[in-house]
């Protein structure tokens, strides 16, 4: 077996990346460690690079279809990795899991209706109902011993006439909770007896720890699965998102025709040349390359974790069960958000990203990305370890 190599440094700054050439925009210096947007500083795998160069022999780069390896693999994919036996016509196409979101919610309520998210939460969710002139109504979690717990007595309180949707980040983003099938089964029903639709943004699906099993939202019963709509792609666990290639995964067949209207009236149906056969190469090929990622995230997340309990008492961090992202809960520091994020980014010359725009919940946390060479993991620690004790003295 190929044994790749994580802790390779890769130069990124210069390359048009969002996460390195953005920092000066964004925490106005390029000072920064930047452990922000969710991807990863390891190299798209081999596999998937390959299949875009045998694609560019092509001298023709014309509109293209997506053939039955697309949802062929999709469809393997889902059954070896998640249990989940699909059909090929539940299958649709998305260019991003958040333009699914926002074509499902064009496509299945109207201007007005109340749809639920669950804060805190990753903060697209609020862009995508308040945009499309949608009314957000939140469904706080609750942080209980270390993880979060979906309250199920308040979703009910907030449930009326005019709500249509819930949508949930499974796993969760922020906090790295992998949903169990009780709790799922338990929104599910809620989601059935009031005829609401169910949007599981299942993106980090694939970054599950070892001792933890993600649940599709939609595999827990026919009921549920006819009104769920599950969005996935390989851009977060395969570090390709910028192919801007996602899966819509959709049972209901009067769902499916109502999202691919919307689909073909904003024209973004034929996606990206590149990405199609770059998703095969992942879902076919990525099983090998995804078992070493995640033995190296989750050498990445000890070591961490061990770190902050040792020798950063003033913050501590939510051991993520999926995902390469850590929530830090920062508020035994005192500071004003405003002041925590400029402590960040000044003393301990870390680009995070702001626990606040998750939500309200999020005041008093910050999230750091740990998808990068263990190398740069010790310097960020070391950063901030340097920092809190100056700041505490």
């Amino acid at each position: 077996m190929k044994t790749y190599d994580f802790d390779e440094i890769i130069q990124r700054a210069g390359t048009g990346s969002v996460k390195y050439d953005m920092c000066k925009e964004l925490f106005g210096t390029d000072d920064v460690i930047p452990m922000w947007v969710a991807d990863m500083d390891f190299r798209t795998p081999d596999f998937m690079v390959n299949a875009i160069n045998k694609r560019m022999a092509d001298p023709i780069f014309g509109y293209t279809l997506r053939e039955d390896a697309f949802y062929g693999s999709v469809k393997a994919w889902m059954e070896k990795r998640h249990g989940w036996n699909i059909e090929k016509d539940w299958i649709t196409f998305s260019p991003g899991v958040v333009s699914a979101l926002s074509m499902a919610i064009l496509a299945m309520t109207k201007p007005g209706d109340n749809i639920v998210v669950q804060p805190p939460v990753y903060h697209p969710f609020y862009f995508v109902v308040e945009d499309n002139d949608r009314k957000l109504i939140r469904n706080p979690l609750r942080l209980e011993d270390g993880r979060y717990r979906m309250d199920f007595d308040h979703l009910k309180s907030v449930i009326d006439e005019k709500t249509r949707m819930v949508i949930i980040s499974n796993p969760h983003n922020p906090g790295g909770t992998v949903w169990t099938k009780e709790e799922l089964r338990q929104l599910g029903e809620i989601c059935v007896e009031n005829d609401l639709l169910l949007i599981s943004d299942e993106i980090h699906s694939d970054l599950v720890a070892k001792g933890f099993r993600h649940t599709p939202a939609a595999s827990i019963s026919t009921e549920i699965a006819q009104l769920t709509i599950t969005c996935v792609a390989p851009s977060k666990t395969f570090n390709a998102a910028g192919l801007s290639t996602a899966a819509v995964i959709i049972p209901n067949h009067g769902l499916m025709a109502k999202y691919k209207r919307i689909l073909n009236a904003v024209h973004v149906g034929f996606g990206n040349i590149f990405g199609n056969p770059a998703l095969v190469a992942a879902y076919e090929k990525g099983e090998p390359w995804l078992e070493q990622l995640l033995d190296y995230i989750g050498k990445n997340i000890s070591h961490t974790m061990d770190f902050f309990e040792k020798k950063i008492p003033g913050i501590s961090a939510m051991e993520p069960e999926a995902s390469y992202l850590l929530w830090l809960d920062c508020r035994e520091l005192g500071l004003s958000q405003e002041a925590l994020c400029e402590f960040m980014i000044k003393e301990a010359k870390l680009g995070l990203n702001d626990g606040a725009m998750f939500g309200t919940e999020g005041v008093g946390f910050m999230r750091m990305n740990l998808a990068c060479p263990l190398s740069v993991v010790k310097k960020a620690l070391a950063n901030l370890e340097t920092a809190v004790n100056k700041l505490q003295a």
